[in-house]
């Protein structure tokens, strides 16, 4: 201790000397400058000491809080979402075409026009099957007067004598039979003999005899001819009308007439060009309702059936997203890429939706009832095709819990829960991403979240 003293106050004396050699004035001021920075060092040693005690006091003291937005977990309706690229068909469709070889005599500017069933779009040049026709009709006409000849007889006079024996008989049945009503009436009053009755109705008899004999004498005549040469008459009368059917055919086929109501998508010939027979004239859509066609995976089309509810958005941008059901689902696979046609069947009046145009068609498949649903940015999924996640759950202190989950069926916004969660939870949306488990939540109010929705539209 003495030893360290003697030290201290050597050291002391030495540092004083040179101060004491000084002259009185700068040694004042040199001790008023060292007393000085004494105390500012010790002041701001000390006011860091303070900053820093008070700042680790304020942090131990602060709660982190974090705002979040949730939603609650609710029980209803969910269905698988299932996609394909369909084309779609317009419901009828109808290529009309030439049956005869002529030129287009006349035929309008038709595409893109509105056609109804049996209006006529083309007329072909028909004059030489007119002469045809002409031609047919006269020997229709000589083929009937030769067999009218072979059937009556090849003797006019002998016809026209049977034929004037068969009237006379008729009248003068019908004379008798008159006198016969009017002498009964007589008799009946007394007015006459029943002689003169009896002889009345004789007369009667006789008439009626005689015109019994015209008839059987005319038949048998008619039975004497050759029955060859009847048929054969009959035949070529048939031949004739048939000749004139055909052409008749044929000239109905000179107007060509559309088939059904649609409009005109394409057309192939024009007014003056020769249209050959089988050659297309025009194309003939009624879009009025349309057929969207979409090849889905035949593992997925076992899961489908008729009637399942079905999202259907045109890739053409002026159209709107549109709602239907499967209506037909094949029965055949195509063995190239295993794929099974399904058919769903739309309204299509304003004709928005263009024949052949592609859109994409979503089927909502496995659809369940009562299920626990949530959004899906709720769920944290260990891998993006895993099936087991975790979800931010909040209590009544607003403390953020984490609760494991086995998912289910995912749309586009939701996502079934198949456990971890009970349904009527409430489940962070947003901020939930790497929130530590007991955090403290900040629960965004509507006009938050209505306000972050109009900036995500902007």
């Amino acid at each position: 201790m003495v030893h360290e003293s003697n030290d201290q106050a050597r050291a002391d004396s030495t540092l004083v000397e040179p101060v004491k050699s000084l002259p009185p004035n700068r040694r004042r001021n040199v001790v008023i400058a060292v007393v000085a920075s004494a105390f500012v060092f010790i002041t701001l040693v000390t006011l860091i000491i303070w900053r820093s005690r008070s700042g680790s006091e304020a942090e131990a003291e602060v709660t982190p809080t974090v705002s979040v937005k949730v939603a609650k977990a609710e029980k209803g309706t969910i269905a698988a979402e299932v996609s394909a690229i369909g084309t779609i068909w317009p419901r009828e469709k109808a290529d009309v075409a030439a049956k005869v070889s002529a030129q287009i005599k006349q035929m309008g500017l038709l595409k893109n026009r509105v056609v109804r069933a049996g209006e006529v779009i083309a007329v072909l040049e028909s004059r030489d099957l007119q002469a045809q026709r002409a031609e047919a009709v006269a020997a229709l006409n000589e083929a009937r007067a030769n067999e009218r000849s072979i059937v009556t007889g090849t003797i006019p006079k002998t016809n026209a004598e049977d034929q004037r024996s068969l009237a006379d008989a008729r009248a003068k049945v019908n004379t008798a039979r008159a006198t016969f009503e009017r002498r009964r009436a007589l008799f009946a009053n007394g007015g006459i003999s029943k002689k003169d009755l009896e002889a009345s109705q004789l007369e009667l008899t006789t008439a009626e005899d005689e015109l019994r004999l015209q008839e059987q004498t005319i038949a048998l005549r008619t039975r004497s001819l050759n029955p060859n040469d009847r048929a054969l008459a009959a035949a070529r009368t048939t031949q004739a009308q048939q000749r004139v059917a055909t052409l008749d055919a044929q000239l109905s086929y000179a107007t060509i007439r559309s088939p059904i109501t649609g409009v005109v998508t394409d057309q192939f010939q024009y007014e003056g060009e020769f249209a050959s027979a089988g050659g297309k004239l025009v194309t003939i859509a009624d879009t009025s309702t349309v057929i969207v066609k979409a090849p889905f995976s035949d593992t997925t089309a076992s899961q489908l059936k008729t009637g399942d509810a079905v999202k259907v958005l045109p890739t053409d941008e002026s159209a709107e997203e549109m709602h239907g059901q499967i209506t037909l689902l094949s029965r055949a696979s195509d063995p190239t890429n295993r794929t099974v046609e399904v058919w769903v069947t739309l309204g299509n009046g304003g004709g928005k939706l263009r024949a052949n145009g592609a859109a994409q068609v979503t089927v909502f498949a496995n659809s369940k009832n009562d299920a626990v649903i949530i959004p899906v940015s709720a769920v944290t999924l260990e891998m993006s095709n895993a099936t087991e996640g975790t979800v931010m759950v909040t209590d009544a202190q607003n403390i953020a819990h984490e609760v494991k989950v086995t998912t289910g069926i995912r749309t586009s916004d939701k996502i079934e829960i198949v456990e971890g969660l009970q349904g009527g939870e409430t489940v962070v949306v947003e901020g939930n991403y790497a929130l530590p488990d007991g955090t403290k939540v900040e629960i965004a109010t509507e006009e938050e979240k209505k306000e972050d929705a109009e900036e995500e539209k902007k």
